[in-house]
Formats: C-alpha cells, structure tokens, sequence
C-alpha cells in the first residue's frame, strides 16, 4: 500500500514541489519509503507501505530503457502468474515486487493490462514514448483515486487532502456534491465534496496527453448481475461447495505478503467466514476484534465464539465511551472528505490496535452487497406487499401508530426502523433506498440548504444504474449497494481508517475471481423469502457454529444518539451552533436547529441527520484552516 500522486504539465519546479507537499500529506499511508521522479514535465511521487519484495520494491519503478515510470497505490495479486507470461514473452525484471509487473504488462499489452490485473490498485504510469500519463482504478474501487484538470495541468492523489495542498485547486464546496452528501452521507465518484476535484470511477482508466493536454476516459469494467430465476441451476450442495471453493481460492490469493498478517473478525457471518477460510488454509491466523461498552453495539461474544470454535489467536480491544469520544476532535484529520458513517471510529482505532500485531488484515467487506445481507433488501421485498394495502389502511392506521412509537436510541431499534420504512415505502426503488439508507429526503434537503447553494445546484448524476434500469427492483437495489454504498461509503472507511494507522487492509470477497462468481448466482440464491445471504449461510453449516449463522445482522456503530443528549452534547450545539451555520452560509440555521432541539427533546431521533452535519462541519472547519 502507498499514497501515490503526480503533477503533469505546468512549471517544473512548482510541479516537483507540490508533489512533495503532497507527499508529506500522506505520510500515514507510506511510512517506510518515499520517493520521487521527474520526466518529460511529469512529476510522480510516492510514500510507501512495504508489504511486497520489502527490499527491492522502492517506487517510482521503470522498465529496462526508463521509459515507462510507474507509483502504485496496493496489490496485484496475480502478479506472479503475470510475471511468469512476461517473462515468457522475453521481458527482464529487476525486482520480486507486484508493481514491476505493471511497467513490462504496459509494454506488452498497453492500456488492456488493466483487465488482466487481479487485485486493489489505484495507479499512474508515464509513457515517456507516447508522452502520455495514463491513471487506472481497480474493478470494486477499494483503492482511491483523486484528479483535478486545472490551468492544462493534471494533477492527481491517492487522497483528497494531498491535492489541497495544491492553493489552485481550493475551490470551495461544490453545492451539488454537499447536496448528495445529505442525501447519501457521502459523495458518490465522479465528484469530490471540492469543487473542481473529482474521483476516477472504479473500473475506470484516464489517459493524459502531455503534449495536447487532454484527457481520455474509458471504462474498462462494469458488474453485470444474473437476472434469471434460478430454474435449472445445479443442486444446492453442488452449488455450496462452488461457493466454498470460490471464496477460499480468493483467500489464498490474498494471503501473498512479505509481513504478517491476520483477519478483522466481527462474529459477523462475512468476515467469520473469511476467517474460516484462512484457518482451512493452515498456519497460525491471528483475529481482531473490538467490543462495546454499550451492549446493543457489542458484538465481542460473537468474536470470541467464533476465534474459539476456528482456533484463531484472537486480539479484543474493548472500546471505552472515552477512547471514542477522545477521537472526535481529529475527526477532520481523519476525514479525507465528509463521511456521515460514525464507524469510521471504531474501524481506525481497531485498525491502530491491529497494526500493533500485524501489517495486513483481511476483512469480509462486500459480503452484504453481493449476497443480499442488509435488511434493506427484506424491507424492499416487504414494500411491494405494504404498497398494496389498501391507502386508507396506511395513512389512517398503520403510519399514525408507527409515528406515535415511543423513541429509542438502541442500535438499529424498532422504532427507528418501522419510521424509516413508512416514510419510504411508497417511492419508487432508487428514490426509496435512499430515504432508507441515507440522512435527509429531498424535501428535507431542500428546506436545509441555504438559498445560495440551492440557486448552485445542477441536476445531480443521472446515471446510478444507467445500465441497469431494467434489472428487477431487488436487482435494481444490489446494484445500487455495490455502485453507492460500498464504493462510497464501506470501501472509503476501510481505507481511510486502515491507511492512517500504516495498516493495509483486503478484501478478498471483493477478488475479481469471487465477485464474478458470486454476481453469476440468482437472486433466489441470494434472497429467498426474508432469508438473506441464503446460499452464503447453507455453504457455512458446519463450519461456522449455528448461532452464527442464525443470528440478525448487527451494524458496526457506535451510541452516537446517546452521546448527542450526553457527552457530546456540549460539541453539537457549538459545531452546529446558530451564529456559526449563519457565518458560513450553506444551511439554513432554523433548520438546524430544529433537528438539535426535537433530538434533545428526545421528539425525534435524529441521530442520522445531526451526525452527517457533525462530521460534515468537522471536515469543513479543518478544510478552512488549510488541513
């Protein structure tokens, strides 16, 4: 793992100085080595995170003749049988390391290695031949990539913050980004929250032209879902043992590293099987875990059933109020961009507990969204039948008593749930997924904007299932949850919170190899009835203890509706204070204020709401102060 970034075009010096600024920003994601390159009026820096080939793999990397450089931010995990063709094919390397198989794939394949490669990348090579920079994404997005187009310069990193230290490029928010934000609780790709700065779509490649200073994009990768019904399909204990196979032959392709490394373990089904699978492959597997002193977060007991039960040496970290609420004020260091999911918390401070042992840990990210986990999809399912009760039943009985339930502030309460239903029950999929999933409707947004930014705002991005319009509604759903929610939100957490604790994190459910076998299966393998993760759950009997696999989904959260009435109380009302929203100008203080006062008064529980402006305003005031 590394924090790449380059500067193609403009004044040379300036170039090789800005990439040192940016370098410096991202000390956190290389602490080992670092380095630059400056050719043909390109600059390419890197920090770097040695994990593969620890003495030989120094960065930027070049072919024989240095007309080929090369930084790279992660993994490729073929890149032994990649070496093996090119060196078949007469190539000559100088290294052990991943990333010299970018350099000789170029010469030989040209921009078509990018659909050859296995593996979490995110990286930019200059062509000196073909005076060209070319930048490249992996298919899931696990890896970021940043780029701004300015003055006939590109300038591109693989953070938000490294490019900000660029004057040219602070720019101010971009309304239409902060408008998605209080929808989604993160800005989806292509926009940054930065106006003028934007994110390279995963399964995406740019390709500069020094001498004409343009850009090319192509998508070189799209998931594609199975939308037949499953009729025909082999018997369920062929197809367990498919997935068995898939999913450990993923592991084992990312078991490659030069250090040691252990496994994110929950007690969750996603990430116990991951953890299942690393056992069955033999030697010593080491798990992390956190617990919560609040027991309707806590999922520790289950971590420590399921290190029991595989034999795994298992690391808990319990996570006191003060360890978390002690984090918040480097929330804006912490935050590449505004990020409304308050488990960014615990991820980075298991991921700093874990780099105490280890310098990689595998996690099940990316389990949900390709088999159907979250609760959203039974409740997608469920709408179809609500819809269909007669309207006068709805309005006059079920939506008055489901309002009157009284508030709780227990993770994932009923009553917070059964709300959330009603009010988006009856919009179409996309409309209704968002209302679920994220912070503020559209109405709700357009009374808290302020008047300024509203008069901002262009029509938002059209193209969320563009290609996918015709998939069924739960279809229409998985693939929301891969292009928003894990792209945008899962994927971004994990490594934002891993790389500032010097931690490589993987996700081996998101292995080319396993998401094209798991998007190949049927809806009805995925969610059969209300039973979720149906095909996942029968391929782990017996290897997974079955209170594991029987028991409900739990998010990975912390109290925050309990904190915003006590301990965080005094923080809220001054980050979100009148005169402060005012002095700013992007929402509108009355409405701001009436969220904090319904939420205190314990009216309403608007955790999702305040929080998503907390974090907003936290980023916000560290962007102001230069951070």
């Amino acid at each position: 793992m590394c924090g790449i970034c380059g500067v193609a075009g403009g004044d040379p010096a300036q170039g090789r100085e800005l990439v040192e600024r940016m370098c410096a920003a991202m000390v956190h994601r290389g602490p080992d080595d670092h380095g630059s390159v400056q050719l043909e009026g390109v600059t390419l820096g890197m920090r770097r995170l040695a994990i593969i080939d620890l003495e030989g793999g120094h960065q930027p990397m070049h072919n024989e003749d240095s007309t080929v450089w090369v930084v790279q931010n992660g993994e490729i995990f073929n890149h032994l049988e990649l070496r093996e063709q090119l060196l078949a094919a007469g190539h000559v390397f100088a290294t052990q390391s991943d990333t010299e198989v970018l350099v000789h794939g170029w010469e030989q394949w040209g921009e078509q290695v990018v659909e050859r490669l296995n593996g979490q990348f995110a990286f930019g090579l200059l062509d000196r031949r073909k005076s060209s920079l070319f930048l490249a994404r992996d298919r899931m997005g696990i890896k970021p990539l940043h780029y701004a187009i300015s003055s006939g310069r590109l300038v591109f990193a693989s953070e938000l913050k490294a490019l900000l230290r660029d004057p040219e490029l602070r720019r101010g928010v971009d309304p239409v980004a902060l408008d998605e934000y209080l929808a989604h609780e993160f800005v989806p790709s292509p926009r940054s929250i930065v106006r003028g700065i934007s994110k390279l779509r995963p399964g995406h490649t740019l390709t500069w032209s020094v001498a004409e200073r343009t850009a090319k994009p192509r998508r070189y990768w799209a998931p594609q879902l199975n939308t037949g019904d499953g009729a025909g399909s082999r018997n369920l204990d062929e197809e367990c043992a498919e997935l068995r196979d898939a999913l450990r032959a993923s592991v084992r392709k990312e078991l490659v590293s030069d250090v040691p490394l252990g496994v994110f373990l929950s007690g969750g089904i996603d990430s116990s099987a991951v953890t299942a699978m690393m056992t069955a492959l033999g030697g010593d597997v080491k798990s992390f875990s956190v617990g919560f002193a609040e027991r309707s977060f806590d999922e520790a007991p289950y971590a420590r059933e399921v290190a029991s039960h595989l034999g795994t040496e298992h690391h808990e970290l319990v996570l006191e109020p003060s360890m978390m609420l002690g984090l918040i004020p480097r929330l804006s260091t912490l935050l590449d961009e505004p990020l409304g999911d308050a488990s960014i918390i615990p991820t980075y401070l298991l991921s700093a507990f874990t780099r105490q042992h280890v310098k990689v840990a595998l996690g099940g990210d990316g389990g949900d969204e390709l088999f159907a986990g979250y609760p959203t999809l039974q409740a997608h399912r469920l709408a179809g039948y609500y819809t269909r009760m007669p309207g006068a039943v709805r309005r006059g009985l079920v939506e008055p008593l489901v309002r009157r339930l009284p508030v709780s502030h227990d993770n994932l309460s009923f009553d917070f749930r059964a709300k959330r239903f009603v009010a988006g029950a009856a919009h179409p999929v996309e409309e209704r997924h968002q209302r679920w999933m994220g912070s503020f409707a559209h109405e709700e947004r357009v009374a808290l904007l302020a008047a300024d930014v509203r008069e901002g705002l262009a029509s938002r991005n059209g193209d969320t299932l563009d290609d996918h319009a015709s998939l069924d509604p739960l279809n229409q759903v998985l693939m929301l949850d891969m292009r928003l929610y894990l792209e945008n939100d899962i994927l971004v957490k994990l490594d934002r919170a891993s790389m500032m604790a010097s931690l490589e994190g993987r996700v081996p459910m998101l292995n080319n190899d396993f998401v094209a076998y798991a998007t190949s299966l049927p809806l009805n393998m995925k969610l059969r009835g209300l039973r979720s993760k149906y095909l996942l759950k029968r391929a782990l009997r017996g290897i997974l203890p079955d209170r594991i696999l029987e028991r409900p989904k739990k998010g990975f959260g912390i109290p925050v509706a309990e904190w915003f009435r006590g301990p965080l109380r005094e923080q809220l009302l001054s980050v979100l204070a009148s005169e402060r929203i005012v002095r700013e100008g992007l929402f509108e203080a009355a409405a701001v204020k009436g969220l904090i006062d319904d939420h205190l008064a314990g009216r309403r529980d608007n955790r999702k709401q305040l929080w998503t402006l907390f974090a907003f305003e936290q980023w916000y005031e560290g962007y102001r102060r230069g951070g």
